[in-house]
């Protein structure tokens, strides 16, 4: 399937709850929704190893394996090799109750295939679609960062660049929560990048640094990107976590002040939320997680809401949102 007739709903859904992130989700609850995702047209499915320690990575495989695979769009990432040994880590970290497997971090070539060729074990596939460069950024890495960068430079990019041109994935870039390292990789002249996964970072409450540089440099060079974590993982609806900590009063207020001013427009935040991003011509689609089956048809719905052009104006008038940023039309 060609990725714009699989995005052709600019939505897909992210799976990283359904790695009992926050919460133990249980199989049930994660089979009903996926397969209400597909039920409600989705076929752009979004994972990774680190979801859970392969857990996500399982149940997607699961729900899919009886599918026409030409009809939908698969992507997972490169970074992380889960290990057979287990670790005592129990009630730490954003998967706490998924299986404590030993999780190492590796960018270079052979990690890179390894990642792969264990992924499509667990997904019940033969190939990818799109393959993102998982966490090379501070936010998880720290002062090692820029080290695991070069390390992923001369390996998992290289891979990745021959594995596009000799056909077997259609794309690739980065899968990060920060915006600096996908702007880095743009600027490489040895690599090529055409498809980064930005999460929480072009968002209606958090996008002022993408449009400083990264939009600019894709605008510039034709790269696009899937936004993920749209709702800032829960956030901008009011939920007790942004960008996966626990949220600040700060974050709360303006979240509650988004809220008021969708409601006095008669829209829902969700819509707002939604359309935002998707609005910026670099952006191909986005894909909100979720563990309730019910949300699927919430987003898909949002998607379609009709939102009055007052509203944006009132955000920008508060500054609540960038006046640089592209507007739904």
């Amino acid at each position: 399937m060609k990725l714009q007739e699989a995005l052709n709903k600019k939505t897909g859904l992210g799976t990283a709850p359904l790695g009992n992130m926050f919460r133990n989700v249980s199989e049930e609850e994660a089979q009903e929704t996926i397969q209400n995702a597909w039920d409600q047209g989705i076929r752009y499915f979004d994972t990774a190893p680190f979801y859970g320690a392969g857990l996500a990575e399982q149940r997607l495989g699961k729900a899919l394996k009886d599918k026409n695979r030409n009809e939908y769009l698969l992507s997972s990432k490169v970074g992380r090799i889960i290990l057979d040994e287990k670790e005592n880590s129990s009630g730490e970290g954003l998967f706490k109750d998924a299986p404590q497997h030993k999780i190492v971090t590796d960018y270079s070539e052979e990690a890179t295939l390894q990642s792969i060729e264990d992924s499509l074990k667990r997904l019940n596939t033969d190939y990818l679609d799109m393959v993102f460069v998982h966490d090379i950024s501070p936010d998880f890495l720290g002062d090692e960062w820029i080290t695991k960068f070069d390390e992923a430079r001369n390996g998992a990019f290289k891979v990745l660049d021959r594995l596009r041109d000799e056909g077997v994935i259609k794309s690739w870039g980065l899968g990060v929560n920060t915006t600096i390292p996908i702007e880095l990789a743009m600027e490489l002249e040895e690599a090529n990048p055409d498809l980064s996964l930005t999460a929480t970072q072009y968002t209606l409450m958090q996008h002022e640094r993408a449009l400083e540089r990264m939009m600019p440099l894709a605008e510039k060079t034709g790269k696009k990107f899937v936004v993920g974590a749209p709702y800032n993982s829960g956030g901008l609806l009011g939920g007790d976590h942004f960008d996966y900590q626990p949220a600040s009063k700060e974050v709360k207020k303006q979240a509650q002040q988004l809220k008021q001013i969708a409601d006095k427009h008669g829209i829902t935040l969700k819509a707002a939320a939604l359309q935002f991003s998707t609005a910026n011509p670099a952006v191909s689609a986005v894909i909100p997680g979720s563990t309730r089956p019910s949300r699927i048809k919430e987003d898909l719905s949002a998607m379609q809401e009709s939102i009055p052009a007052a509203f944006w104006q009132e955000l920008i008038s508060e500054g609540l949102i960038s006046d640089k940023a592209p507007l739904p039309k």
